[in-house]
């Protein structure tokens, strides 16, 4: 099969069923259990294992470099295998449909302390460690199995471009909606159970696991019917366009996209970007709680992630001005300046604080999005020298780099506090006073550590070698190839 632009019909020919309403707002739904968990992951995960589980943070941080090394392993397997289902049922529907259940249950034990006795010393024969591990594991595996084929149903339920972008954006709204809504419940949580850590942490992952389930199944059955009858409009079960150019060796697709020189600059842009926010998000509830002294995290995240839905679209009118790259000085120039200021503040500077994370939500907001509007310009840039649309290369290899980064730096996090001689929950000192070296690394990992990280991004991004001008040349010369 060829591979060309040339060869496919153009999306304006292609038939299709119109969405309705109903079927947006069920497709969208299916993103709100993803947002909700990972999002519950990347702020409380390694506390809760250290301050309600009692792991070390060295194996707290194991737990966290296992359960994302999997995942990015993880997701190949699970595509290869959704691409080649064949059922009556569909390729997608039929993997989401028997992995919701298992999704939210074993999100659900991740945060249990079952009373499997701790081991002094070398936590590799700790029972309870092996058991986080294997939970995160299997967590990992239903999480992909669910959401992978959830995302790709974009291209069964339509071939239209706009409407595409449309239940995008209907995906971004839930996504949002469920990350910002499990800061809330945890706010909730804690203050109606403000003694017992443990059981805030049962409580919150049980109603996370419940209210992340139910949207998967309005997602299902909201969206199965439409993409039947769109596949049957087709005449048969479509590959659709990102698909196409993916039949070749991964050594082959890893040599694509590692030619591509931009590539690697947006490469690096993310996953400096992702550090800082995954590494802030990890650390910041240990710096609200032990050096703050304040006794819930929660609205401290939410001051982050609430308005960094409406910076978002700041961030976009902004780009449109000025351009990705000089959006990425503003918000990542601000950002560092937020950071700054987090290490010399004091406990007791409670309001400064929240203000401090407001103003750290542009900053958020702008290394969410820069990023991945940067790599269309990349795969522009391919199809040029190519003669090939190849998206699933780049998005592919972007994110599996990016999981295998944080794995790493999250470890980092861990080891770092466990040298520092962060002293973690026990059941007779649930809430231990840290000494002044674990402070110190806790003050450092919440701003320090990001901004090297944010400062590394903005090198990369100022020689990115696609500006607004070279941009605007490759689709010009695109535009005369596919005329040819």
């Amino acid at each position: 099969m060829s591979n060309s632009p040339q060869d496919k019909l153009p999306a304006s020919n292609l038939p299709t069923v119109k969405l309705g309403f109903a079927t947006k707002l069920a497709y969208g739904a299916g993103d709100m259990g993803a947002g909700m968990t990972a999002n519950l992951i990347a702020f409380s995960f390694l506390i809760f294992l250290t301050n309600a589980a009692g792991l070390s943070p060295i194996a707290a941080g194991m737990v966290l470099l296992i359960g994302k090394v999997w995942d990015a392993v993880n997701d190949p397997i699970v595509g290869v295998l959704s691409d080649r289902t064949r059922t009556r049922w569909g390729r997608r529907h039929p993997w989401m449909f028997l992995s919701a259940l298992p999704f939210g249950l074993t999100f659900f034990l991740m945060w249990l302390v079952p009373n499997l006795g701790k081991s002094d010393g070398n936590f590799w024969v700790s029972p309870l460690f092996w058991y986080y591990v294997v939970i995160s594991v299997l967590f990992q595996i239903f999480y992909t199995t669910t959401n992978l084929p959830y995302t790709t149903l974009t291209a069964e339920l339509t071939q239209d471009y706009d409407e595409r972008t449309e239940l995008t954006s209907f995906r971004l709204a839930f996504s949002l909606a469920g990350a910002v809504l499990v800061l809330a419940l945890g706010l909730v949580v804690s203050q109606l159970i403000p003694d017992n850590i443990p059981q805030q942490y049962v409580v919150l992952g049980g109603i996370c696991a419940i209210v992340s389930i139910i949207p998967l199944f309005w997602c299902i059955f909201g969206t199965y019917g439409p993409a039947q009858r769109q596949q049957r409009q087709m005449g048969r079960t479509v590959e659709s366009e990102e698909d196409s150019a993916e039949d070749m060796p991964l050594l082959e697709q890893l040599k694509v996209a590692f030619s591509n020189r931009p590539f690697l600059f947006v490469v690096g842009i993310y996953l400096f970007s992702w550090l800082a926010i995954q590494v802030t998000a990890a650390i910041i509830p240990y710096f609200v709680t032990a050096w703050m002294g304040q006794d819930s995290y929660f609205l401290a995240a939410l001051f982050v992630q609430g308005p960094a839905i409406l910076m978002m679209f700041i961030c976009s009118a902004i780009s449109q001005q000025v351009g990705k790259q000089m959006l990425y000085f503003i918000g990542i120039g601000s950002w560092l300046i937020v950071q700054l200021f987090l290490f010399f503040l004091q406990p007791g500077q409670t309001n400064m604080m929240y203000l401090l994370c407001f103003a750290a939500s542009f900053g958020v907001a702008t290394a969410y999005i820069v990023p991945w509007a940067l790599l269309p310009d990349v795969i522009e840039l391919d199809e040029l020298n190519t003669g090939y649309r190849r998206e699933g290369v780049f998005y592919a290899f972007m994110t599996l780099l990016q999981k295998m980064g944080l794995a790493l730096g999250l470890f980092l996090v861990g080891v770092a506090l466990e040298f520092a001689g962060f002293v973690e929950a026990t059941d007779e000192v649930p809430i231990p006073v840290q000494p002044e070296s674990a402070l110190l690394a806790i003050r450092s990992a919440v701003a320090l550590l990001p901004m090297l990280f944010l400062a590394g991004g903005l090198i990369l991004t100022y020689f990115y070698p696609i500006t607004r001008e070279v941009h605007a040349e490759i689709l010009l010369k695109l535009s005369e190839k596919r005329n040819q």
